[in-house]
């Protein structure tokens, strides 16, 4: 049963049989998909549903496989149903929102002496309103595009001033690296995944989404003691720690990267309503940005005089 939980869900394209595909999902590199009862689309809730066995034997709108040089037919799409394309195209929106966002509250938000209280209270902000924009997309069940991009744009304010600081009074590069380093994590959890390194089933699932609400806490404890404590809390974002648990987060970031293939696969095999590329976009965006902040926090520490 998927967690109710809209940090920890990760959003997949069923809405009522768990996490996406996992009952006979299709993986890259491997056979096509499974019986009905895997598909999140089955009878009732959409109409490109197919009886058991091979889901597209009877789909007129079916996609031949053309790998390994099997028969080509007819490439066409179910009308309304989500492509890659569409998802390319939302993701591209949406982190394009996200960066525009970040440069211009880079360049509009100084953070010298006399202005980095003020650029640092409207950076808390945005984030924190950005936060409350996910909370509520994640709770939806129809994605928001408008919703979407505000959390976008909140999110860049908050990301280009946090670089900004980091980059003026930490180490300048560090944002680069950053960039590069998640660029990265995305190029090789793709390849990972399309060769068929990484498998995707609930025991992944599960196990990620486990050690995902374990780091969390430790570090909403770890802030808990820096808010009301003062120093550095329980040292996990610090020191030789703050290393192990940067590289940790990192980590469970290329984890949720394939389950957002993952979920991405699902939706297109299944016929998901082109809607969904919303939510696709929604939770790659999410994901990098998380990789993005943990690369950004590793890299400040190791470039700290402390």
């Amino acid at each position: 049963m998927r967690s109710r939980n809209p940090v920890f869900s990760r959003r997949g394209f069923s809405r009522d049989n768990g996490y996406a595909g996992f009952n006979a999902a299709p993986q890259a590199g491997g056979p096509a998909v499974g019986a009905q009862q895997g598909n999140p689309y089955a009878q009732g809730a959409t109409p490109y549903a197919q009886p058991a066995g091979n889901p597209y034997a009877q789909n007129p709108y079916a996609q031949q496989d053309v790998q390994y040089g099997a028969p080509q037919a007819p490439v066409t799409t179910a009308p309304g149903a989500m492509t890659m394309d569409d998802v390319v195209a939302r993701t591209a929106t949406t982190l394009g929102t996200v960066v525009v966002t970040a440069v211009l509250s880079w360049l509009l938000l100084p953070v010298d002496e006399a202005n980095l209280g003020k650029s640092y209270g409207i950076a808390v902000g945005a984030g924190l309103v950005a936060m409350v924009l996910a909370l509520v997309q994640s709770f939806k069940r129809r994605p928001a595009p408008a919703l979407i991009l505000s959390y976008a744009a909140l999110e860049g304010v908050f990301l280009g001033v946090i670089s900004s600081a980091v980059s003026t009074y930490i180490a300048d590069g560090v944002v680069a690296q950053a960039v590069l380093g998640t660029m990265a994590v995305f190029a090789g959890v793709l390849v990972a995944y399309k060769a068929g390194w990484i498998r995707v089933n609930r025991r992944f699932y599960g196990f990620v989404m486990a050690a995902a609400l374990g780091f969390v806490l430790l570090m909403a404890v770890n802030l808990l003691f820096t808010v009301f404590g003062g120093g550095d809390g329980l040292g996990f974002r610090s020191g030789a720690l703050g290393i192990v648990f940067g590289v940790i987060g990192i980590i469970l970031g290329a984890c949720f990267l394939a389950l957002d293939f993952k979920q991405v696969e699902d939706g297109i095999a299944y016929g998901a309503p082109r809607e969904e590329a919303w939510l696709a976009a929604f939770g790659l965006t999410l994901t990098l940005v998380w990789i993005y902040m943990e690369f950004l926090r590793l890299l400040a520490i190791l470039n700290s005089d402390d």
